[in-house]
């Protein structure tokens, strides 16, 4: 009772209730930003590796460089069925499939692009769940064996839809005594995927696993084997076991190693996001320390009248850490439930800003994705109201323990 009437003291007692207004408001802000940066950073990172893990191999089994029958170096799999077979018999292999890579021109009337051919048997191709499955798509890709699947990003470049046929440019065609002729073949766009991330929609394109090897010169071999696994978060787990299976002319290339600078870079803008946004809660809750230093000051008599009276240092000091512990309590809820209800909307606000200013705020060939992440775990709002809680509680601590050291002989002596 005697800290709720604190907390309500009127602009005559020193402005301490415009104070507690302040402290409430930053930290409510504070707690605020703190769970929108974390469900952002979490969202990001799982979008991330969702849309890599869904649109490519958890690992690649390549052949090390090796010098073929004619005398010339090669890393070509010939006898990728054998390959392939004693990889999926690895413990925690999900699917194993012989792919045909190779970067190629694509081009539709006057348009062109640069693009990056994937060849790949039907069924191995329903394996890629962003790919099979994707949030947009165009065409049936049951037809894949009937033209080829291109990524949304490619039929933008080529304005390129369902049925029609697009010319794909191999610059090492077809080997004369004239020299080395492009080879040109035209395929009908069966299917148009949207995969999410940009870079891929953008370079990929998928042709049928015979008909690559006859357009890149593969003849009776793959260029690579990818592997899915079931974990692919600890692929690292599966390295020793898949060399083994595939001998000794193997070599790895997992996601991680394909995107581990861009992970780690990412752990490390969380860490420092995370430092300063517990910063600024941090400064948020200094405001209770000012604010309850004043209201000291101003009670220092009724505080010396409470102690003639009986109370204790303990009592005087849970009084006063209660003005500043419902503060800090009452911030931290209303942050914690603005925080939460942004993170589940972002989306949705980001559209209301497109649709008042006009144009797209997030450009998905800048940021590689299509909508702003955002995922809200209840690890990271447990961290936001357990930090604010214990810094805004903490901060109460000093002015609270000066009022219970606060002598009633000195506090009444020139009243």
């Amino acid at each position: 009772m005697i800290a709720w009437r604190y907390l309500r003291s009127q602009r005559s007692d020193g402005g301490v209730s415009i104070l507690s207004w302040i402290a409430l408001g930053g930290i409510t802000l504070s707690v605020f930003a703190l769970i929108v940066v974390m469900a952002v950073r979490s969202g990001f990172r799982t979008d991330f590796v969702d849309t890599i893990i869904g649109a490519n191999a958890h690992t690649s089994v390549r052949a090390a460089v090796y010098v073929d029958e004619n005398g010339a170096t090669s890393r070509q799999i010939t006898d990728y069925d054998d390959w392939a077979a004693r990889l999926e018999a690895v413990p925690g292999v999900t699917s194993v499939a012989p792919l045909v890579k190779g970067q190629v021109l694509a081009n539709l009337r006057a348009a062109n692009a640069g693009v990056e051919v994937y060849g790949i048997r039907a069924e191995d191709l329903m394996n890629l769940p962003r790919i099979a499955a994707p949030e947009q798509s165009q065409g049936d890709i049951a037809r894949f064996e009937e033209g080829v699947a291109i990524g949304w990003g490619v039929a933008q470049e080529l304005g390129a839809t369902v049925g029609d046929r697009i010319r794909i440019i191999n610059p090492n065609g077809t080997r004369s005594p004239m020299g080395v002729t492009p080879r040109v073949n035209a395929y009908e766009v069966v299917y148009i995927f949207q995969a999410g991330r940009w870079d891929i929609d953008r370079t990929r394109v998928y042709l049928p696993f015979a008909e690559a090897q006859s357009f890149f010169n593969f003849d009776g071999a793959a260029s690579e084997i990818e592997v899915m696994v079931d974990d692919p978060e600890n692929i690292e787990e599966w390295d020793v076991p898949l060399l083994q299976a595939a001998g000794d002319r193997a070599v790895l290339w997992s996601w991680k190693d394909a995107w581990g600078n861009f992970l780690r870079a990412l752990v490390i803008e969380d860490i420092m996001m995370i430092i300063i946004m517990s910063i600024l809660v941090l400064i948020a809750a200094l405001n209770i320390i000012s604010g309850l230093i004043m209201l000291v000051k101003n009670k220092g008599r009724d505080i010396g009248i409470l102690r003639t009276m009986g109370l204790t240092r303990g009592a005087i000091l849970r009084v006063f850490f209660l003005c500043g512990a419902l503060i800090g309590t009452v911030a931290t809820a209303l942050g914690t439930v603005l925080g939460c209800l942004f993170a589940l909307n972002v989306n949705n606000i980001v559209g209301f800003i497109n649709w008042v200013s006009g144009q797209e705020v997030w450009d998905a060939s800048i940021r590689g994705i299509y909508r702003v992440p955002s995922e809200l775990q209840s690890g990271d709002v447990a961290f936001a109201v357990a930090l604010a809680l214990a810094l805004s509680w903490g901060a109460t601590i000093i002015p609270a323990r000066r009022a219970a050291r606060l002598d009633p002989v000195e506090a009444l002596r020139y009243e």
